[in-house]
């Protein structure tokens, strides 16, 4: 499966960043979104309760095929818990459940959210290719596992892409992943590239950010951390003017420059913010201007995790032994 260099994560339309807007907003984003050209929308059981794939869905009323449609399972709210659950019977419930929200016949690409620890990950992994043969979905993805839990997936059916964090300030993808999937051929799909908003400018001080923002309880925008992390975006604002982009754009810029197997992701609930981060695939930055990027925003010098400890449980994902 070919995917689009940069996508769309649908996610906070619905979910987890600060307020989401109303549904008929994000219709009607989304809709313009496909109107400007954007090919990959990516969704989830989870994001919402449903209430994403429900909008997506609607968004893609009468013209299905103006998109690759991503959404995941394994993972959902139950009884208002989020709840890892990879059973077989578990998934094969979600895909329907996915198919009827999204108001679609087939799914082109349907992730395991989170690999479900009780569970083999042959056993998730057949109920999604019961899916594929059954044409519910069109092929298998995987969303933050270890190569090791890669390389079991294959051995039972073709995983089409791994969906891990990936940009400058998440590196955990270079401890393996980024070479096991170049050289398996399949797709590295990058979520939070601009790293959940940082390095577009989008956090100013975190005690400002909504209630239930996710990124409360994430180490990196805390109190320990932040006044570091804080303390590079002068420089980095500063490269993007060199680089004639915005800081997002040299975000996406360089997270696609790390193999023509990579896709990025970002989210967004303001167009303006869709066309600039589209704008990005496009782009031309000097390798060298990119491997200063890269310099300037490493595992070295960014503060913190970029999971607590409870956060870090879930995924299986490989981790830096130190702040990364």
């Amino acid at each position: 499966m070919t995917l689009p260099r940069i996508g769309l994560g649908c996610m906070e339309l619905s979910h987890a960043y600060g307020v989401a807007p109303p549904p008929e907003e994000g219709e009607r984003m989304l809709r313009a979104a496909l109107d400007d050209g954007v090919r990959l929308l990516d969704t989830a059981t989870l994001y919402g309760g449903g209430r994403n794939e429900e909008l997506v869905g609607r968004a893609l009323r009468g013209r299905r095929d103006d998109a690759v449609l991503a959404s995941k399972g394994g993972m959902a709210m139950v009884d208002g818990v989020k709840t890892i659950d990879g059973r077989p019977d578990t998934l094969r419930a979600q895909v329907d459940a996915s198919l009827t929200r999204l108001g679609v016949e087939r799914i082109d690409l349907y992730y395991l959210h989170r690999w479900d620890k009780t569970v083999p990950i042959a056993e998730s992994v057949g109920a999604l290719a019961e899916a594929v043969e059954a044409g519910k979905i069109g092929a298998i993805g995987l969303s933050e596992v270890s190569v090791a839990r890669l390389r079991e997936a294959v051995e039972v059916a073709p995983i089409a892409a791994v969906q891990n964090e990936y940009s400058l300030w998440s590196r955990n993808p270079e401890l393996g992943m980024l070479e096991a999937t170049r050289e398996a051929g399949v797709s590295l799909v990058a979520f939070s590239p601009v790293a959940r908003g940082f390095l577009a400018g989008a956090v100013d001080d975190p005690d400002a950010l909504a209630a239930k923002d996710i990124r409360r309880n994430m180490p990196r925008f805390q109190p320990d951390h932040w006044p570091a992390n804080a303390a590079l975006l002068p420089a980095w604002r500063a490269l993007a003017a060199e680089a004639g982009c915005t800081p997002a754009q040299l975000a996406l810029a360089w997270v696609l420059s790390r193999g023509p197997h990579v896709v990025a992701i970002p989210g967004t609930t303001r167009l303006d913010h869709l066309r600039e981060n589209q704008a990005a695939e496009t782009l031309a930055v000097d390798d060298a201007l990119l491997a200063r990027a890269g310099e300037l925003i490493d595992t070295a010098t960014v503060s913190g995790p970029r999971y607590s400890a409870a956060q870090s449980d879930e995924v299986d994902a490989e981790a830096f032994a130190t702040a990364g």
